[in-house]
């Protein structure tokens, strides 16, 4: 009975908000399954129903968030294009958006700097570079980059667009506040293509 009204008061998808936001805020190492309970108004012991451990609820925090950026990769090269954007450019502006959009999704998917969680951050980093480069090689026109240098290529690109986001996101910029740079900004590292 107990757990059934833990599990209709407190779910899942609430500790996983709470518990981003404290990761962020404090740090991996200083929150406690404890800390995350206080701050929801419950006790420690109701969050084990939903995850056994912390080490638990961040990964699945970060598989979360970057399932977000897969849908969202997938929308791109699904839609139509708009006129003036290739779906290249459209996929990077897509991501930056994100990024400053969601920006403690975006801290703890690619810019916290604890060794204890680096581990759960790079294989689903690796994954998302993976697919966006996947991408950037389907559009490449053919002849023009040889298969050497492509993937070289979209590494550049994900890197340039990963700088922009980290720069723009200590200050909590909107993107509407930066759109027309960033437009420039993915032009610019789209012109090889």
């Amino acid at each position: 009975m107990a757990r059934r009204a833990v599990d209709q008061e407190l779910s899942r998808e609430r500790i996983m908000d709470a518990a981003r936001h404290l990761f962020i805020t404090k740090g991996y190492r200083a929150i406690s399954m404890r800390s995350i309970g206080q701050h929801l108004g419950y006790s420690h012991g109701s969050l084990y129903y939903h995850f056994k451990e912390k080490a638990e609820l961040f990964y699945a925090i970060v598989v979360q968030d970057f399932e977000h950026v897969y849908v969202l990769f997938d929308q791109v090269i699904s839609r139509p294009p708009i006129a003036g954007f290739s779906t290249i450019e459209q996929l990077m502006l897509e991501f930056i958006k994100f990024g400053l959009e969601h920006p403690f999704q975006y801290e703890i998917m690619f810019m916290l700097r604890d060794d204890e969680i680096l581990a759960y951050c790079r294989s689903e980093q690796n994954k998302c570079f993976d697919k966006f480069s996947c991408i950037v090689r389907s559009y490449m026109k053919e002849g023009q980059i040889d298969p050497e240098h492509s993937s070289a290529l979209a590494q550049s690109m994900f890197l340039g667009i990963h700088g922009f986001i980290s720069y723009h996101i200590q200050g909590r910029t909107a993107f509407e506040d930066v759109q027309s740079s960033a437009v420039q900004h993915v032009k610019n590292l789209c012109r090889c293509l």
